[in-house]
């Protein structure tokens, strides 16, 4: 092939992908009638060349141009990520380039959801009507004079999990989803991780996308229990103390009419796992189109929960990705040429070689370098616990006799901990996949709010968080259908209160990560009952939880009657486990 002719598309030995070979047009602010008569406003760019095309649609409750406006990515400030109330220097901008599409032979049209922008009506966030728009959005597309027919959804985060919600219903013309950075249970994902309000994250979010992005919501829970309803909950809501002491919150709850506030008393309002959050969980069964899922290690308080969820419960043609712990660029770049290969493959019929390759591509921290598997977890993983000891130690090895217990403070002053921590480690050892924690433990409150961090702990002793897990006391009961032993699954049904002093045993999920353990380095665990202070945005995105107001002390058991314990996913190393002498050799 001559030089000349290459023109910016992608190639291998064994794959290509669409040229860019086309100009394109914009229009703005376009309008899509609903089913019920409601009007949408999108924008969209099409190819210059006329004709039919497929088409990619992006759904989302943002500011309209700072999707798709010709920004350059830039790094959030200090400042910024420290006070999530400040707007973004680069928007959000997580619907992928428009004008890199159309010039690769693919229409883009990017959609405000009802309630936001310029569009009609009250926003459902990621609620049935929210689900409904998105499939009347793609059969008006696909009825368009401009479209083959063939429509396909695109985007991170808000517009990824719309796609698995929306690829419930099944629009007829919808033929493939590409959707990593999502979340499919907002109840366990983000909101109320392991049953804690995490309340941080809705209050931030609304004071900066929400808000410049015009949101108008819908007032659920006063739909749901009557005005006389909706106002007892409000009312047992601020005889809530841990509520209360969050002075934002309190605000919040008591001026709900205001602003973008009813989406927050909404998540507020709903503290179990109810048909609120059902309503906006998806349901897999239902899915019949192949779909490219995946998030990165970072993102471990939002999204890279539901990858693993989507990979165990999707039946259909699929991809996973698990990227190094950074969020993706805004402007989205990162993975338009990869979408394309996957687009041109289902809706162009072009093998661009794709469906050859491994499904599952996981990079691995302290490697710099990828994994390729045929399945989740990794086939090769041996689930290993390492035991809690007195002394703070993390071992492989069974309790001795006359162990006993760790306790610490927890109360407004003084928030203790207690960390365990493996000796050094002789092997390279690499742990790739999901985590769990048994813990033994009692409280002389009537609930705690469980908090742990898998901690690496480098040879010259400096700490960096790996990944965390959250339990509220109170709703330890398991789904025992779902659950797993390196996997438990809470009901989250009802508040089980905690008989003080009594021993009880939790059963804590760690969100799964992918991260190399040198030799030299140790394994650490901590335990408390707030989150530490982050260091950076990605481990902001995993704080905001609420805290627990009553004063209390806290115990750890970790003896042969009570054996406490941390199940690793060991894919690599640790073969003659860890070395409590050191492991020192001669020489």
């Amino acid at each position: 092939m001559a030089f000349e002719e290459y023109k910016g598309a992608m190639f291998s030995t064994r794959w290509k992908t669409s040229e860019r070979k086309y100009g394109y047009t914009a229009e703005k602010q376009v309008t899509i009638p609903m089913s019920d008569g409601v009007k949408l406003r999108c924008n969209i760019w099409k190819p210059d060349a006329g004709g039919k095309f497929p088409a990619i649609l992006g759904f989302h409750c943002y500011h309209a141009e700072g999707q798709t406006g010709p920004i350059k990515p830039a790094a959030i400030s200090t400042a910024q990520w420290r006070h999530p109330g400040q707007e973004r220097t680069n928007a959000s901008l997580e619907a992928g380039d428009p004008v890199f599409f159309a010039r690769r032979g693919y229409s883009h049209v990017v959609c405000n959801a009802r309630g936001t922008g310029n569009s009609e009506g009250k926003w459902d966030f990621s609620g049935p009507q929210e689900v409904k728009d998105v499939y009347d959005t793609v059969e008006w597309i696909a009825a368009q004079p401009w479209c083959d027919g063939n429509v396909v959804m695109f985007g991170v985060s808000y517009f990824a999990w719309i796609q698995l919600l929306a690829a419930t219903l099944n629009p007829p013309h919808l033929k493939t989803i590409f959707c990593p950075w999502g979340s499919t249970d907002f109840y366990r994902d983000f909101c109320y991780r392991g049953g804690i309000l995490t309340y941080k994250w809705p209050i931030g979010w609304s004071a900066t996308s929400l808000t410049y992005g015009n949101v108008r919501p819908e007032n659920c829970t006063r739909k749901e229990l009557g005005e006389q309803g909706y106002r007892n909950a409000i009312g047992k809501a601020l005889e809530d103390e841990d509520i209360m002491a969050v002075p934002e919150l309190a605000a919040i709850l008591k001026n709900p009419e205001a602003g973008i506030n009813p989406f927050v008393v909404d998540l507020v309002l709903h503290p179990h796992y109810d048909k609120y959050w059902q309503d906006r969980t998806v349901d897999y069964s239902k899915i019949k189109i192949p779909a490219y899922i995946g998030s990165c290690w970072g993102m471990y308080g939002i999204h890279t929960p539901a990858a693993f969820r989507s990979w165990e419960c999707l039946n259909v043609p699929k991809k996973m990705i698990l990227g190094a712990p950074m969020y993706l660029d805004r402007p989205l770049g990162q993975l338009q040429h990869e979408a394309v290969r996957w687009f041109d493959y289902w809706v162009k019929g072009v093998d661009t070689g794709i469906m050859d390759e491994p499904p599952v591509r996981a990079f691995v921290m302290g490697t710099g370098e990828w994994k390729e598997a045929t399945d989740w977890p990794l086939p090769q993983t041996r689930w290993t616990p390492f035991y809690l000891h007195e002394n703070g130690l993390l071992s492989e090895h069974e309790h001795w006799s006359y162990e006993a217990s760790d306790s610490f403070e927890e109360s407004p002053w003084m928030r203790g901990h207690v960390q365990y921590a493996t000796p050094r480690l002789v092997e390279n050892t690499e742990i790739v996949g999901p985590i769990a924690l048994k813990l033994y433990a009692a409280t002389t409150d009537t609930d705690v709010h469980w908090i742990v961090s898998l901690l690496e702990i480098g040879s010259d002793g400096k700490e960096r968080l790996v990944t965390k897990g959250w339990l509220r006391g109170s709703h330890r009961e398991l789904d025992m259908q779902r659950s797993k032993p390196w996997e438990p699954i809470h009901t989250h049904a009802k508040s089980e209160p905690l008989t003080p002093g009594e021993i009880y045993e939790f059963d804590i999920k760690l969100v799964a990560t992918g991260n190399l353990f040198k030799a030299g380095s140790r394994i650490a665990l901590k335990i408390r009952c707030i989150d530490d202070e982050p260091a950076n945005p990605l481990e902001l995105a995993a704080t905001g939880s609420l805290h627990r107001t009553a004063v209390a002390r806290v115990t750890v058991f970790h003896n042969e009657d009570l054996p406490s314990y941390l199940l690793l996913p060991v894919t690599k190393g640790n073969i003659l486990n860890t070395f409590m002498s050191g492991g020192n050799y001669p020489g």
